[in-house]
């Protein structure tokens, strides 16, 4: 089967993207894992599909994979390339759209400077939803918010405190002193399939340079640590918030660029703003069997 594809990057967090607005591809788990691979098929840390609006008060829909096939609720440098690309594929005029994934209604917001900005929603913080199992933890410090961290055992008889917050995708975010050195490669596959966590989890290492700007690397369940992690940068920033150690708006280095996110505590959204930006265009032939 031959089907068209564009490349996208938001701050090197990389994504092939899928038009499925007028007829279904019906791809499975092994087609997205050869599109992702970097060897053999185009190379991405997510492939994102783009399907027609299924309710009257949404724009469109989308759907999101990572790179081993599993399907994925939210992406948060995904859905700004979704943005570019509606709009570039004249599938809208629209400079503000609402958009369903798996892991709610997000709204997206295109910039005239060329950044977007993003409705992330609030931060999930309830276990149960995260999903978090804390029979396989122990209860750490309280932030001044009184939200709970929480102690995990690593097999490699480490132990690290994190906070678990969802946003959209579940996270587990810890503080270190230099993410250059931080155990990235080593820890992040032990924090990813922690027992506590039944759906997996995106591991975050945030380094705090200042109330209003901090370094993070993310390891992401399906994918390895990539060049950025849109809802990992909305986490960890929410993490730090709700510890008393960060500004309500924070600027997020990471490895593939900047992210600016902004929350004000509560119930009330995290609001994220970063680049957009079109790789190229092509055409690749898929394997019948996989």
């Amino acid at each position: 089967m031959r089907i068209r594809f564009t490349k996208m990057q938001g701050a090197g967090n990389d994504f092939v993207v899928l038009d499925e607005t007028r007829e279904r591809f019906n791809l499975g788990p092994a087609h997205y894992r050869y599109l992702a691979d970097r060897h053999f098929g185009v190379g991405a840390d997510q492939i994102l599909t783009v399907r027609p609006a299924s309710q009257a008060d949404i724009d469109f829909e989308y759907v999101i994979h990572n790179a081993d096939g599993g399907e994925v609720e939210q992406c948060g440098n995904g859905s700004r390339c979704f943005v570019r690309f509606v709009q570039e594929q004249g599938l809208t005029n629209k400079t503000s759209i609402r958009v369903k994934v798996h892991g709610g209604v997000i709204v997206l917001h295109a910039l005239a400077n060329g950044q977007v900005k993003v409705d992330m929603g609030a931060p999930v913080f309830d276990l149960l939803r995260v999903p978090f199992d804390p029979n396989h933890a122990v209860e750490g410090a309280m932030g001044k918010d009184n939200r709970k961290h929480w102690v995990l055992q690593l097999a490699n008889d480490h132990s690290v405190s994190v906070g678990v917050v969802s946003m959209g995708n579940p996270h587990a975010v810890q503080l270190v002193q230099d993410v250059a050195t931080a155990p990235v490669l080593t820890q992040g596959p032990l924090i990813e399939n922690h027992a506590a966590f039944p759906k997996r989890v995106n591991a975050g290492f945030m380094q705090i340079v200042n109330r209003s700007e901090i370094h993070l690397r993310v390891f992401e369940r399906g994918v390895g640590e990539t060049l950025s992690c849109g809802t990992g940068a909305c986490a960890a920033v929410v993490t730090g918030i709700q510890s008393g150690l960060l500004d309500p708006s924070v600027l997020v280095h990471t490895h593939g660029g900047d992210l600016t996110i902004a929350w004000q505590g509560g119930d009330t959204p995290v609001w994220m703003t970063g680049p957009a930006t079109t790789v190229f265009q092509g055409e690749i032939n898929l394997p019948d069997t996989l």
